[in-house]
């Protein structure tokens, strides 16, 4: 496997030059330099709203176009697949109320109190308005894994939609996604797959993981701030979302309200081709085969040097790590006895190391581990762009503190 040249790669992003180890990925990456080049020139050009015409318009479609392409690339979805909104939060709350249109009364939606509650607050409030029953998934507490096996007792013929994350933004958990969409599947029930965790950390496929709908935000991978929802356009021509009556009607177009951030898409296109250079020997292959490549080789280096960082948190005494599931991302979630998490994430900061503290939007994990009215925890989550030299300061300065 191609190994990454770690330090080219740092040097591709200009805010890592201002000292700080940036340990705070798991909340929105830094950009490279290209991204933020391709943003520039999108307005330098001269841009027009799409449908004119005149070229400013033109470069507008285009860039809308190539953004669903790259996106495409990224997840193994379809172009024309490809939703693009403002946020996850956002598109999620769009989609949960086109397809609660065809909900009623005693019909079953499945969450996961391993999810970001953009994941779950959508479809439990969607349902409350249907007077549907939401059924709950739960998180073994001692590993942090969401087992698999406990689906087959959540999903009925009744259930309409399982909502499961493929990795949680706090304790890094990667659940057996195939497996739990498999099992709604047999039910005659959709999926939707919160992917904004997972995306930046290894390969992805959606059609492996069984999504019937895919999420993701470039700003996790290096990108704007511009999300996704990545389906088979079969199944977006089956939803009728509220829309403008003028607003094209065709799919994906027919989901995306108002006016696109047509600069920043332009970026997103930017931000997927770094990812695939980020590994030399891909040659000539196409845009996915390079991401594949790319992606596979960020997850081999994410997990040799979570390795290290779990190795040192989990020698300090006063140091409690929370969750050890066996597949995960780099994501580390822990206390410091005696200190607030704001208190260890200020600390940190006064070092020029940025880590954040809080439930994080993990509102459900969080309350049923017993930590979210103290503080929740500290996370630290290591990107591609992070080096060991990184996690050396983040493991002096916590023993500083754990003593």
């Amino acid at each position: 496997m191609a190994k990454l040249d770690v330090q080219a790669i740092r040097a591709a992003y200009p805010a890592l030059a201002d000292g700080y180890a940036y340990l705070d990925g798991a909340a929105g990456t830094q950009v490279p330099a290209a991204v933020i080049k391709a943003i520039g020139a999108a307005q330098a050009v001269g841009l027009g709203n799409a449908g004119g015409a005149f070229p400013a318009s033109d470069r507008a479609t285009r860039i809308t176009s190539d953004c669903r392409s790259a996106i495409a690339a990224l997840t193994g979805g379809e172009p024309d697949g490809v939703v693009l909104g403002p946020s996850m939060t956002a598109l999620t709350y769009r989609m949960a109320a086109a397809l609660a249109r065809d909900w009623r009364p005693g019909d079953e939606v499945v969450v996961s109190r391993l999810d970001h509650d953009a994941n779950i607050r959508p479809w439990v409030q969607a349902a409350e308005r249907v007077g549907a029953t939401v059924r709950w998934a739960e998180v073994d507490l001692e590993t942090g894994e969401l087992p698999a096996g406990q689906y087959a007792g959540l999903v009925s013929d009744r259930t309409r939609l399982v909502a499961v994350t493929a990795a949680s933004n706090v304790l890094g958990t990667r659940p057996d996604v195939p497996a739990i969409t498999a099992v709604a599947r047999a039910a005659g029930a959709l999926s939707y797959v919160d992917g904004v965790h997972a995306t930046p950390h290894v390969p992805t496929d959606v059609h492996a993981l069984g999504a019937d709908f895919y999420a993701t935000s470039a700003y996790k991978w290096s990108g704007p701030h511009v999300a996704a929802v990545v389906a088979a356009p079969s199944l977006l021509d089956r939803l009728r979302p509220d829309k403008l009556v003028p607003s094209p009607d065709a799919v994906p177009e027919r989901f995306e309200l108002g006016t696109p951030p047509f600069a920043s898409m332009a970026g997103v296109t930017a931000a997927v081709e770094h990812l695939a250079g980020l590994v030399a020997d891909a040659g000539s292959a196409g845009l996915r085969e390079r991401v594949l490549a790319s992606m596979a080789a960020v997850q081999q280096y994410e997990e040799d040097l979570f390795g290290v960082l779990l190795a040192g948190l989990e020698s300090m005494p006063r140091v409690r790590l929370y969750g050890r599931a066996a597949s995960r991302t780099a994501t580390a979630y822990f206390t410091v006895e005696h200190l607030t998490p704001l208190q260890v994430a200020t600390y940190l900061a006064g070092r020029e190391i940025n880590v954040w503290n809080g439930h994080n939007y993990a509102w459900e994990l969080t309350g049923a581990l017993g930590i979210r009215d103290s503080g929740s925890a500290v996370r630290a989550g290591l990107v591609h762009y992070n080096d060991a030299a990184e996690v050396d300061r983040l493991l002096s300065a916590v023993a500083e503190l754990a003593g």
